[in-house]
């Protein structure tokens, strides 16, 4: 079964006790595929499928004529179906809500984000997922002291110059971001890896080598982060279960990432890149 017929099963079916909250919108919601803008809407929905960030549900009224759609396959237990949402030589999967259903989302369609080319929130376009209107990003200058370790290496240590800015976000530990002048760059190697959320933007990430062992991505930053988080260009964050973190002396707990579901890792992964960040 499908991600989108199980999520229609899940939200649909006469047994369900799964109630996700769901919030109205007014800012202009419009998403393009294959060169076409194919809807067009103040009448958005964001929906919370797993509780960590919402998706947005669009009225299929608000569909041009440039997306047709076609039934795909059966829901098990419910009186619905999966769809083909075309747009010129281009197919993606969709779920429609019968008009006829008793629910708040009675003749809405979900989309999967990652299956558009683009979406745009008024004349900005949005990256990853929908941003949680309830979750913030609060960055401010720290005036702490940090200190980062490795393998009895000191990977980074701000002394008395200062520039460390802490980023407080919702659901999330605190993060020291540092100065570029406080790391030791002769311990760390640019890694591949990419990630990527909305409050933040995408950061990209640098291994430690140390005596010739390597230490996977235990440092993040980003080059051009999103206008809300522009205090922490170009500084640098380490990851604490990574390393060893001391601020004003005192150690950082490793206290990891809030745990998770087996679906709800699955659905994080995709829009969110598995960041940690």
């Amino acid at each position: 079964m499908s991600r989108l017929a199980e999520l229609g099963s899940k939200l649909f079916h006469p047994s369900t006790e799964y109630r996700p909250k769901i919030l109205d919108t007014t800012k202009r919601v419009r998403g393009l595929l294959n060169g076409q803008w194919i809807f067009n809407t103040t009448a958005a929905k964001l929906v919370w499928e797993i509780k960590y960030f919402p998706q947005y549900w669009i009225p299929k009224s608000s569909f041009s004529s440039a997306a047709s759609f076609r039934e795909d396959a059966a829901i098990s237990g419910i009186q619905s179906s999966t769809s083909k949402l075309s747009v010129g030589d281009k197919t993606i999967s969709a779920l429609i809500v019968p008009d006829s259903f008793n629910s708040e989302l009675a003749g809405y369609v979900k989309v999967e984000f990652g299956d558009l080319d683009a979406w745009f929130e008024e004349q900005q376009q949005i990256h990853y997922h929908p941003k949680d209107p309830f979750h913030r990003v609060d960055i401010l200058p720290a005036g702490r002291h940090v200190k980062i370790t490795l393998a009895g290496r000191t990977l980074a240590d701000t002394g008395t110059e200062g520039g460390v800015m802490s980023l407080w976000e919702t659901n999330f530990p605190g993060r020291w971001y540092l100065p570029a002048t406080a790391v030791d760059f002769s311990l760390l190697r640019p890694s591949a890896r990419k990630t990527g959320c909305p409050y933040k933007g995408e950061a990209s990430y640098y291994d430690a080598v140390i005596e010739g062992k390597e230490y996977k991505d235990v440092v993040w930053w980003y080059e051009n982060p999103t206008s809300e988080s522009a205090g922490i260009r170009g500084l640098l964050c380490f990851y604490p279960d990574k390393v060893e973190t001391f601020v004003d002396g005192e150690p950082i707990a490793k206290i990891g990432m809030p745990p998770m579901s087996k679906s709800d890792k699955e659905s994080v992964a995709a829009p969110r890149q598995s960041c940690n960040c």
